[in-house]
């Protein structure tokens, strides 16, 4: 038997415990070996519980305890799961996680770490929760040279944007019922201010590309300011709004990454994922465009992860599986103000007629959109333009009077 630990006995954690358990049989058949929990780490106190004799609120019992092999890193944040992940690689115990703060943050050098001392350091379950796709990356589409990739990977703002799609909810009440069916946290800031998304892009990238990319080298944009108006002009254009977390390799050879609000076409593979659900496009050269879909967080299909990985390392207690990059610097990203891409842009003005005369020669290029007879608000959607080029342009609008109250970036996929 191949004893393991479980950090953190949270929803996650506690879904780890569980299939671990109530499916031993059929993963010791899997594995040829019986998958042992030795502790669960938790501060806690779960009276009556049926692991109470599992139960440890001191870690260095996990570090040095020799029979222990494989420690899933359920605890989420950077402190102590750093530490504990840090000291845990360094004695050898191959660690797997479901924290995609700390890979995000801190992954380049846990995965030297991890290298350097001939243990696995996994962690399928921080990016697509119970969607498969850190495994397929590295080792499925590992011929091909990635291109591009775009995802829904946040199902709290997908939820959101669907309710406001589909049942013309205010962003407001959207989120409250979004919290209300537990999706969405008290303080909601990491899912609708892009944080949580942006982590899980620069994952990715940081995965597909070879260099590390830290959150903060991410554009992250939330979707707080887009209004019901926005999603019918987006209706009008027959596309919907989506929270977008791409990253592109550009003919220089730096990246485009961002997170931010995006009209995309209802003929996009993306344009049809709705609710709590999340879709992740790859392309590549070789295989042209992938899409993996599914739940992208949840006790069981986030511990399903976990547990996908706990089996990995088992099966390689001997050997590394081969997930590594370097870490990276600013250097790699394109400045966001240089980057292009058309937009969609809506503004308030007293005068329509003039304002679209306006709205043209300062975008040199314009397509109006109108929804209503309302002569007090103009639409419209732009050529390819770099945002530092954008931003000037509505700058030149609001000293004319002409208010602008939306600015969306076009995907071109």
């Amino acid at each position: 038997m191949i004893q393991t630990a479980v950090m953190g006995y949270g929803v996650v954690g506690s879904g780890v415990v569980e299939i671990l358990t109530e499916h031993m049989e059929s993963i010791a058949k899997r594995t040829g070996e019986e998958i042992g929990i030795k502790y669960i780490l938790d501060i806690r106190d779960f009276p009556g519980s049926p692991f109470t004799e599992k139960f440890t609120k001191d870690f260095e019992q996990i570090l040095n305890d020799d029979e222990v092999k494989v420690v899933a890193e359920v605890m989420g944040g950077v402190n102590p799961a750093y530490d504990f992940t840090k000291r845990c690689l360094l004695k050898g115990k191959s660690v797997v996680t479901s924290n995609k703060e700390l890979v995000a943050t801190k992954g380049a050098e846990l995965l030297e770490i991890a290298k350097n001392n001939n243990v696995n350091y996994l962690f399928e379950a921080s990016v697509g929760g119970g969607i498969p796709i850190i495994r397929p990356m590295s080792q499925c589409l590992a011929a091909n040279d990635v291109i591009e990739i775009a995802g829904i990977l946040n199902g709290t703002t997908n939820f959101i944007l669907t309710k406001m799609i589909h049942d013309h909810m205010s962003f407001e009440d959207a989120l409250k019922l979004a919290q209300d069916n537990g999706y969405a946290e008290r303080n909601p800031a990491a899912d609708v201010e892009g944080l949580d998304a942006g982590r899980k892009i620069a994952i990715l990238a940081s995965l597909a590309y070879g260099k590390h990319i830290y959150p903060d080298y991410v554009h992250t944009q939330g979707i707080t300011n887009i209004t019901l108006k926005d999603v019918a002009y987006a209706n009008l254009w027959d596309g919907v709004i989506k929270l977008i977390g791409r990253v592109k390799r550009l003919d220089d050879g730096k990246l485009d990454i961002s997170v931010e609000p995006m009209l995309i076409k209802n003929s996009s593979q993306l344009a049809n994922i709705d609710d709590v659900f999340n879709g992740i496009l790859v392309i590549g050269d070789s295989t042209g465009d992938v899409v993996f879909y599914g739940k992208g967080a949840g006790k069981l299909p986030t511990a399903s992860a976990v547990v996908a990985d706990m089996i990995d390392c088992v099966k390689h207690i001997e050997t590394r599986r081969y997930i590594y990059w370097e870490d990276g610097s600013k250097d790699c990203v394109k400045p966001y103000e240089e980057t292009e891409f058309a937009v969609y842009v809506r503004a308030e003005t007293d005068d329509k007629d003039n304002a679209l005369g306006i709205a043209t020669e300062l975008f040199r290029y314009v397509q109006e959109m109108s929804v209503s007879e309302n002569d007090n608000e103009i639409a419209f959607t732009t050529g390819i333009m770099t945002v530092a080029e954008q931003e000037k342009a509505v700058k030149a609008l609001n000293d004319k009077g002409i208010t602008v109250k939306s600015k969306i970036r076009i995907a071109d996929f």
